[in-house]
């Protein structure tokens, strides 16, 4: 299996060498829902129909196979995973999806967050613990198309052609507020802030905010 961001290898393998597990006061992962919003660029892309098809093209014009670009406003899944390496620091990653995908203009898109992060834990308490992440990671914008062809009436197939990815660089803020249920179960309302350089190619601005709530499990170590 090839590995696409050597940054999930080398977290993995830091996460499961015996010298890190011992350092560990605590592992926890979780699973989350949230919604991130940004507005649209404004701008439409013209459909398979016109002789400029899938190209960019400016709305209001007239033109019925220019469709409009969508703003960024759909609900996320998320998955989490953060390493105490003391009472008050540690480290963490987060991956967050669109589960399914939204139009883009003529074209549909899913778009997926993920990102590395240091941890402070200012509060940490046996059942309430505060947490601010700061990191580094990416944000991926996949496109594809989706068309139906058909033999007379008899016969229809639908089918769906990738036609690209968009990558970027993304900095990224968070802050989490854990309510332990028990021992071991937490619910986390969590707040984050992505900025991504250039990612007005897609949407209409670089700064995404993005609120989830998780649900997830610690199993503390020493």
């Amino acid at each position: 299996m090839k590995i696409k961001h050597p940054c999930v290898l080398l977290f993995c393998l830091l996460l499961f060498s015996p010298s890190f597990v011992t350092a560990q006061e605590s592992v926890d992962l979780s699973i989350g829902l949230g919604r991130a919003s940004l507005d649209s660029t404004g701008y439409g892309i013209y459909d398979s129909t016109s002789p400029y098809a899938f190209q960019s093209c400016i709305l209001g014009s007239g033109d019925q196979s220019c469709k409009a670009t969508p703003s960024l406003d759909g609900l996320f899944l998320g998955f989490s995973g953060t390493v105490m390496l003391s009472e008050y620091f540690g480290i963490g990653a987060q991956f967050n999806f669109q589960p399914t995908k939204d139009d883009y203009g003529p074209l549909e898109y899913r778009q997926t967050f993920y990102d590395f992060n240091a941890i402070f834990a200012p509060l940490n308490r046996d059942r309430v613990v505060f947490e601010l992440q700061g990191g580094l990671g990416g944000a991926k914008t996949g496109f594809s198309y989706t068309q139906t062809s058909c033999v007379g009436t008899a016969v229809c197939s639908t089918y769906t052609d990738s036609v690209g990815n968009s990558n970027h660089f993304q900095l990224h803020a968070g802050a989490g507020l854990k309510l332990f249920l028990t021992d071991n179960i937490f619910v986390q309302p969590q707040f984050d802030l992505h900025y991504v350089p250039n990612f007005t190619d897609q949407f209409g601005g670089n700064t995404v905010p993005r609120g989830s709530i998780f649900i997830g499990f610690r199993q503390a170590v020493n």
